[in-house]
């Protein structure tokens, strides 16, 4: 019998994921099961916060505009030690999201607005037609190279 010694490496990652209806119901339900979901965890101070403004948002989008009768959207939320990342999958893939700037009259259009200022990074990516992930990140740990102080990088290594 094989006696060498191995060591299970224990997987960091944290993952939680569910199907929902595409209605303002669905999108809310999002948002409540995400932040249930992510109060479990010591997440860092506003990171919570932020995550709950992020998963209404990309959830209420996909109920709104990646609508399709009888399809249901998927809300994924994985965490590392370093990054938060959440995954929103709607089956309306040729219609992508796209930043605007609405009038001041405008009751809408300012989501992916928010999503950008309150994420680290944010993007879509296409496929297994006809689907669309729209997710986001926030960062969990400061990179090493960040001056607390001033909000930017230093350019030291």
């Amino acid at each position: 019998m094989n006696q060498e010694k191995s060591t299970q490496l224990l997987s960091p990652i944290r993952h939680f994921s569910v199907l929902l209806s595409p209605t303002p119901r669905g999108a809310r339900l999002a948002r409540l099961l995400a932040t249930e979901w992510l109060r479990t965890w010591d997440l860092p101070h506003g990171v919570t916060e932020a995550a709950e403004h992020l998963v209404a948002e990309l959830a209420s989008n996909a109920a709104t505009h990646g609508r399709l009768p009888g399809r249901s959207f998927r809300l994924e939320l994985r965490a590392t030690p370093d990054v938060l990342r959440i995954e929103v999958t709607d089956t309306c893939g040729n219609d992508l999201p796209r930043p605007q700037t609405p009038s001041a009259e405008a009751l809408s259009g300012r989501g992916l607005l928010l999503v950008e200022a309150l994420s680290d990074r944010w993007g879509v990516e296409l496929g297994p037609v006809p689907r669309k992930t729209v997710w986001a990140e926030l960062r969990l740990r400061k990179p090493k190279h960040e001056n607390p102080y001033s909000g930017a990088t230093s350019g030291l290594p």
